[in-house]
């Protein structure tokens, strides 16, 4: 049976190995499960994708635990329990209602386009 202190330190010792290997898997997993949404991709494999990018930012929660747990409370620490946390949340959103999250995929390009065009026409003015 795994001792869950033992994993617990070795998951302090290589901090900075797991935070450079998690961080941008998380945001490339996440940013992948966004666009599979918007271009209207089949279920499985939203499933598939979110699937990954949720065992990524579980993890990172649970990597910062092991920082709580010892009473480490800086602000590295929040701001990846705030990444993981909201990862993890976009993630379950894209599993459980991906229709609610498409509309405001949707809703975000017409306003970037919007203000793009603006800018256009400004410059070319």
């Amino acid at each position: 049976m795994m001792d869950f202190t033992t994993i617990a330190e070795f998951s302090r010792n290589n901090c900075l190995g797991i935070c450079a290997f998690l961080v941008p898997f998380n945001l490339l997993a996440t940013l992948q499960t966004l666009i599979f949404i918007g271009l209207n991709r089949p279920p499985s494999q939203i499933l598939l994708i979110s699937g990954f990018a949720s065992l990524y930012s579980g993890l990172m929660v649970l990597h910062v635990f092991t920082w709580f747990m010892i009473g480490v409370v800086m602000i590295p620490t929040y701001v990846l329990l705030l990444l993981g946390t909201t990862c993890l949340i976009i993630n379950i959103w894209a599993v459980q209602f991906p229709k609610s999250l498409r509309y405001i995929i949707g809703q975000i390009v017409l306003w970037v386009q919007k203000i793009m065009g603006r800018i256009q026409t400004v410059a070319f003015n």
